[in-house]
């Protein structure tokens, strides 16, 4: 409540090194294949990581089913399919923030294009393939609500609106860029502060 706490993007240590993301840039579209030698030589470049290079590649807050890297070689199902524009694509490790950027903007990513849907209703939904490999069709979630009787409600009304409304996007605006810090602690522990929403512990890993 003293305001003096650090957001995760305020920590620095000493001899870190820098991560940069390269994200989907597309909707929909399948990863063929990802060039990184270009990334990989850049001077002071000391990884770039894909898909192939992630063990257990899917998380999720109440469904595993988002990669953490969408590419081809993903060894989940579906992690060769962006969905998002903003899928992390690949992940690169340099002496700094500068390099990192630039490594980056030289991976050759490429994509084939997939069918898009822009509305949640209309004869685009019929021809397209389900959300993720996890859902059987175009719908992600569906929850049926119904509360008291509502037949007798209309009849209560004196009158009533129907029409149909479209909402921008929304962000939900957190206080704090989404950034993070990493190190090993003193008892050999990799120690990680970031943005979030919740503390959890998977104790099954």
């Amino acid at each position: 409540m003293t305001g003096q706490t650090l957001y995760p993007g305020d920590r620095t240590h000493e001899n870190e090194l820098w991560l940069k993301v390269l994200f989907a840039r597309r909707p929909h579209a399948r990863v063929i294949s990802i060039d990184t030698s270009e990334a990989e030589a850049l001077p002071g470049v000391m990884g770039v990581l894909t898909a192939k290079d992630v063990p257990v590649n899917q998380y999720g807050l109440q469904i595993p089913d988002q990669p953490v890297l969408c590419g081809a070689r993903s060894n989940k199902k579906g992690g060769d399919i962006v969905r998002f524009v903003g899928d992390n694509v690949a992940v690169i490790i340099a002496e700094n923030e500068k390099i990192a950027a630039q490594a980056r903007d030289l991976i050759q990513a490429s994509m084939k294009t997939c069918p898009l849907c822009l509305t949640p209703s209309g004869p685009c939904r019929a021809r397209l393939p389900s959300c993720t490999p996890a859902c059987s069709t175009t719908l992600a979630d569906y929850k049926r609500i119904r509360k008291g009787d509502t037949d007798a409600a209309w009849d209560q009304c004196q009158v009533i609106i129907e029409g149909v409304y479209h909402t921008p996007f929304q962000e939900h605006a957190y206080l704090q860029p989404e950034a993070g810090t990493a190190y090993m602690d003193d008892e050999g522990r990799i120690t990680v502060h970031c943005a979030g929403q919740w503390t959890w512990e998977d104790s099954s890993r």
